[in-house]
């Protein structure tokens, strides 16, 4: 089965447990939701951390309306750059579709590893989320966290370089179960996430390589406080596989603050270490993000 189908054919079976589970009725308005509670934008597009996706649906509007997000991410890293831009629209506050467009630029090292002076390796990833149990910020006498799954289908442009250096496949389907818990009497976040995945670096270096060409669980956990309502400081950790030979991929980490200056926008700045890239050693920054919602 291709990697095309099997997102589509995960989208439908979403589409399905979206219709199935009930939404209650209500009158359609603008916003509703507070701020910062549905994350903010993952590198990858979904509502969540940095870089750990949640449980939450993107957007302002809860049961009662539609609502998105549009964002801008900038990672800087001591010999490499990740660009990442795109937007989600949330349904409901059930369904979130998302989309991604990351540029990864190699700078020098591109040219040391003869590609080029700042060869960049580009990625598209669409996604799906379905909530299917819980309210995050409504169930807070419960101590059921807010449950979704959902899918994420990525493109990576660089075929010829990911086979070269022992990538499988340029194109992959990821698949994630999310749980997120908001206890609003101590001001707590707690998030975790477990997703099966062939990508390497995110899948800008393709799906599967030489050393491993299974589906394997990995994990991506979030923790955060609410110092205001409108600043959140926090951390997440998430695990990668490593199917390269020529490489080996370590996990990454992040700390982060959030500071919603306007119920419509949000700025994030975090410290970042997403370990050694490509034979690089010690690939530790800043990520700056800028996130609307509406």
């Amino acid at each position: 089965m291709t990697a095309a189908r099997s997102w589509l054919m995960a989208t439908a079976l979403l589409a399905g447990i979206a219709a199935a589970v009930p939404v209650q009725a209500g009158e359609r308005r603008d916003g509703g939701k507070l701020v910062l509670t549905d994350g903010i934008s993952t590198v990858e597009g979904s509502a969540g951390g940095g870089l750990a996706t949640w449980a939450v649906i993107a957007g302002a509007e809860t049961k009662d309306g539609i609502g998105g997000t549009v964002h801008a991410t900038y990672v800087a890293l001591p010999d490499f750059d990740l660009t990442s831009f795109g937007g989600a629209i949330g349904i409901s506050n059930r369904v979130e579709f998302s989309y991604a467009h990351q540029i990864f630029d190699t700078r020098a090292v591109g040219a040391a590893l003869g590609l080029g002076q700042g060869f960049t390796f580009n990625q598209d990833l669409f996604g799906a989320k379905v909530r299917l149990i819980g309210d995050a910020v409504y169930d807070q006498d419960s101590l059921l966290p807010q449950i979704a799954v959902g899918v994420q289908y990525k493109i990576a442009n660089r075929g010829t370089v990911i086979r070269a250096v022992g990538g499988r496949q340029s194109r992959g389907t990821d698949f994630y179960a999310s749980a997120t818990k908001l206890v609003l009497s101590k001001s707590l976040l707690l998030g975790a996430t477990v997703r099966l995945t062939k990508a390497n670096q995110f899948g800008l270096l393709g799906f599967g390589g030489d050393q491993d060409d299974s589906y394997r669980a990995q994990f991506e956990g979030s923790v955060g406080t609410l110092l205001t309502p409108n600043l959140a400081i926090g951390g997440e950790y998430r695990t990668k596989p490593s199917n390269l030979g020529f490489a080996r991929e370590q996990n990454a980490w992040d700390g982060f603050a959030a500071w919603s200056f306007d119920r419509h926008a949000t700025l994030t700045v975090a410290y970042t270490d997403l370990g050694d890239i490509a034979t690089v050693r010690g690939q530790r920054g800043a990520l700056l993000s800028l996130r609307g919602r509406f």
